[in-house]
């Protein structure tokens, strides 16, 4: 005799599986390391200063 399950819970586990692969996916896709955004946070503070230094008054 076959095993009986209950087709909702089934519906609910197949999404979590998919979610959590959609989101392992895009984390590869976007995600970028901390080191990263500090480097990138680095350069855009020295490019504001640098134009704030450059202005006329």
């Amino acid at each position: 005799m076959a095993e009986i399950i209950n087709l909702n819970k089934a519906r609910k586990a197949k999404a979590r599986v998919d979610k959590s692969a959609n989101a392992d996916e895009n984390r590869v896709r976007f995600g970028r390391t901390r080191a990263q955004k500090q480097a990138e946070a680095a350069e855009t503070t020295k490019l504001a200063r640098l134009l704030d230094d450059a202005k006329r008054d």
